[in-house]
């Protein structure tokens, strides 16, 4: 069964209902289980499960500790382009947002590998709009293998391709791919991107598919809470997680939890993601895929990122700039893609990390 497939089952089931019905009684023999199920899953993200965070929090500690030791990965974001072709409603790329626009040239590229790389940033995230006529394949190879010169490991999020594309930038030197499929739910998705190639649900849903068979070697995937239901977002991101895990054995998988920001032209969310409701579907997470990385960005504060170090959390962002040309101050008149609440500088959030008992990773993949 695909995972589309799965989607649809998804769309028949009532999760308001089934979780109306949960006892305490479930959920204390969830939490006893070692083998999640399904519905497992289900009874810890639904609202009655907040009674026991406290005994899923050191459960899912624990799990974490033994699959990840004491470390938190540490990397940060780099925007090249922020021209798009897409009409999402909820995103300032929106290509019925008017500014101005900018992609860098190879040696701009340069120049912000350089500023970035000097702050001690060794896993970088390549970021564009989705707008392929002007960040072409040859494009990003070429920029990959600039960015090789200055960093261990280069995850892309940009625009999905198919698989010989993610193939060349493989061999450029990319190794990761994030991909998020923003909303699970269907009739939300089709409502939200109104025009543009993401506008294609089904293209994106098995992207991390193809960067799969291409070879990278670790893909995040997850929702962006506030446009769907927030226990289906939550349980789809997490079986899609799963799904993925037990498909590609030889690919590192991990989840991101981002929550909706102010974005220029933005939408309102739907749905507000609470903090505890946050956490909670981050421990659930934890439970039910022991192995399962889980990256927090900054959209999140400084107190509550925190806070998340010892619950589960694997992999920081750490100074990050969502504008094109940020860390060197190329594109001092752009606009960024959506507002970061936790502006500390790399140094900061190490310290904060060592702080908290932990060892922040810059370094635990290079290729030769």
């Amino acid at each position: 069964m695909s995972f589309l497939e799965q989607i649809k089952e998804a769309d028949l089931f009532d999760f308001n209902r089934y979780c109306s019905c949960v006892t305490e009684q479930d959920i204390e023999a969830t939490i006893q289980k070692e083998n999640l199920t399904r519905f497992d899953f289900l009874n810890l993200l639904s609202p009655k499960a907040l009674l026991f965070l406290e005994t899923m929090a050191v459960k899912a500690t624990s799990i974490t500790r033994q699959y990840f030791g004491r470390t938190i990965g540490v990397y940060a974001p780099m925007y090249i382009s922020d021209f798009c072709s897409n009409q999402c409603t909820y995103c300032g790329f929106n290509v019925k947002n008017s500014f101005k626009r900018k992609k860098l040239s190879i040696p701009e590229i340069e120049k912000e590998a350089q500023a970035l790389s000097d702050t001690g940033i060794r896993q970088v995230l390549v970021l564009t709009g989705e707008a392929p006529e002007k960040t072409p394949l040859s494009y990003l190879v070429k920029a990959v293998e600039i960015l090789k010169q200055y960093f261990a490991s280069i995850s892309l999020e940009i625009f999905p391709m198919d698989t010989e594309d993610y193939a060349a930038l493989r061999q450029a030197g990319a190794d990761s791919l994030t991909v998020f499929q923003e909303v699970y739910d269907r009739d939300i998705y089709q409502k939200v991107h109104l025009s543009g190639k993401k506008a294609d649900y089904r293209y994106r849903l098995f992207t991390p598919d193809r960067g799969a068979a291409a070879g990278f070697r670790s893909i995040t995937i997850g929702a962006l809470f506030g446009l769907g239901d927030l226990v289906k977002e939550a349980f789809l991101s997490g079986i899609h997680a799963q799904f993925l895990e037990k498909k590609y054995p030889d690919v590192e998988i991990l989840l991101s939890i981002p929550r909706m920001r102010k974005a220029k032209g933005g939408i309102s969310p739907e749905n507000i993601l609470s903090d505890i409701r946050f956490v909670q579907f981050m421990l659930a997470w934890r439970l039910f895929m022991p192995k399962v990385g889980i990256s927090i960005s900054t959209r999140e504060s400084p107190e509550f990122r925190d806070r998340l170090v010892s619950l589960g959390a694997t992999k920081f962002s750490a100074g990050s700039r969502t504008d094109v040309g940020g860390y060197s101050s190329i594109g001092e008149e752009n606009t960024a893609q959506f507002e970061i609440s936790d502006n500390r500088s790399v140094e900061q959030v190490t310290a904060m990390i060592k702080q908290s008992g932990y060892q922040p990773v810059f370094k635990d993949w290079e290729i030769i």
